[in-house]
Formats: C-alpha cells, sequence, structure tokens
C-alpha cells in the first residue's frame, strides 16, 4: 500500500499535456494545458473562466503514446484567475466516455 499524506481518495498528479474542452451543448472546442489529474478529478488552464456546476467534455492528450488520450466528463467546482489572466478550472470527473 502507498503510504502518503494527501487525504484524497485519489493521488493527484501533477501534469503537462494539452487538453481540448467543450461545454456539453456545444460543438466549439477549444485548448488549453492540463496541470493535475487524479482518478475523481482534474485541472487545467483556460484562457476564460466557467461557472461551478457547469458541464464540460475534456480530451485530455499525453506527451507519449504509453499513455492512451482520455475523454471525460466533467463538472467545474472552481475556476481561478492566474496572474497572466488565464484561468486554472479544477473539475471533478462525472464519467470517462469509451472508445
Amino acid at each position: 500500500m502507498l503510504n502518503h499524506d494527501e487525504k484524497r481518495d485519489y493521488i493527484r498528479m501533477d501534469v503537462d499535456c494539452d487538453i481540448t474542452y467543450k461545454l456539453a451543448d456545444s460543438s466549439e472546442v477549444s485548448t488549453g494545458k492540463c496541470t493535475t489529474l487524479s482518478g475523481a478529478g482534474v485541472s487545467f488552464i483556460a484562457d476564460r473562466p466557467f461557472d461551478i456546476g457547469l458541464a464540460m467534455e475534456v480530451s485530455i492528450m499525453p506527451k507519449t503514446q504509453i499513455t492512451p488520450p482520455m475523454t471525460a466528463f466533467i463538472e467545474v467546482v472552481r475556476s481561478v484567475k492566474q496572474g497572466d489572466g488565464s484561468y486554472e478550472i479544477a473539475a471533478s470527473i462525472k464519467s470517462i466516455k469509451g472508445n
């Protein structure tokens, strides 16, 4: 068993890879940078804020082919403006989209 101080159900991993995102009811796709990922959530950098509770679809594209891309349906839980004018979006993963 892993021994870690974090009191979460899943360990959060720092990542640095591309992500695409869109509102659940939209076909307009935007790109950003995924910053953390866990079994229950994801955070990424976007160019605009999103309301808490908003449903979105994201596709995470790892930099290596060892890890396959993942598409998930998420719900926004936090949107924080960063010093450079971008926004850190934190979301809970509601489901993983199958192939």
